[in-house]
């Protein structure tokens, strides 16, 4: 199955660099580049692509609102290119939907890789930079806690199963941390989500820290 890209941003040479990395690989194909938002929305609909990378800043409509229209209008993935240090609006990024984020000068093998993940529909949450991202535009001081209802649908197995999507780790880690296999976190994380009515992880993510269950700077698990 070949996946289908949509490459959004207002440099050029990036966006046609990433374009040129994903289109030489025997399973993507880029469909459309846009230089903006409302290009990048217009190219979505009517290319019906796997995955749209979107770069946050973008003349006319800028990479969130692109977002937003993308996953209300869409079955779409969306992964946001962002500079961490400079970018403000990476929560509200995560609200419209984004399922990842990648720095602008993320590696070769990193960037094939992360459309391959979202497109599958799994999430990037990568330490370095989601998991940094939600501490930093959830933390109590901007953003008080506010009790999900929601969670009280959770076993005690699935809320410490969110508890650790929420502190950053894979599956792997997870099934390690609970001393269980591989398939049944994978179980934990699906009935998490519906439970939830979440989209993917990051929302997961979300949801954990402004109910208040995780809080920024909470200790490692095991800590």
């Amino acid at each position: 199955m070949t996946i289908r890209v949509v490459v959004a941003d207002d440099q050029e040479l990036v966006r046609s660099g990433f374009a040129m990395i994903l289109d030489v690989q025997p399973d993507i194909e880029v469909v459309a580049e846009a230089a903006d938002g409302v290009e990048a929305l217009e190219a979505v609909r009517r290319h019906s692509p796997d995955v749209a990378l979107l770069d946050i800043r973008m003349p006319r409509m800028d990479g969130i609102e692109s977002c937003r229209a993308i996953s209300a209008d869409s079955a779409c993935r969306t992964v946001m290119l962002t500079t961490f240090d400079s970018d403000e609006y990476v929560y509200e990024a995560l609200h419209a939907g984004a399922s990842g984020f990648l720095l602008k000068d993320v590696r070769r093998d990193d960037l094939v890789h992360a459309v391959r993940v979202v497109a599958r529909g799994d999430s990037l949450l990568a330490p370095s930079v989601a998991r940094r991202l939600v501490e930093e535009y959830t933390r109590p001081a901007r953003r008080p806690a506010r009790p999900d209802p929601r969670l009280d649908a959770l076993t005690a197995r699935e809320r410490e199963t969110l508890l650790l999507l929420a502190r950053g780790l894979s599956n792997a880690e997870i099934a390690a941390e609970l001393v269980v296999s591989d398939h049944t976190v994978k179980t934990h994380v699906g009935n998490v989500l519906a439970k939830l009515g979440l989209r993917d992880r990051i929302q997961a993510v979300i949801c954990a820290y402004e109910s208040g269950l995780v809080t920024a700077g909470s200790p490692p698990p095991g800590g």
